[in-house]
């Protein structure tokens, strides 16, 4: 599906996806919150965690296991789910 709008000719496109890949730590879903240590600047970042593309989700994954000396980060195929609205 495809939308235009009429005043600033932006599109937004629906595109089928096989799944979403997201990274899960020892198998549990998670949130990924970045912020200074010093203060005085913005407030936290929340980062993605879950992508359409399983190459950003296997690249973060790989990051994360290396920041954090570990390989408990892992990907995972999410391609069905309860439906929750």
């Amino acid at each position: 599906m495809e939308y235009t709008d009429p005043k600033t000719y932006r599109s937004e496109q629906v595109l089928a996806a096989t799944a979403i890949w997201a990274v899960f730590h020892e198998g549990k879903p998670i949130n990924l919150k970045s912020q200074s240590s010093i203060g005085g600047g913005p407030g936290p970042k929340y980062k993605k965690v879950s992508f359409s593309n399983k190459g950003h989700a296997l690249n973060l994954a790989i990051k994360l296991n290396k920041m954090f000396n570990t390989d408990k980060f892992q990907v995972y195929e999410l391609s069905t789910g309860k439906h929750v609205k």
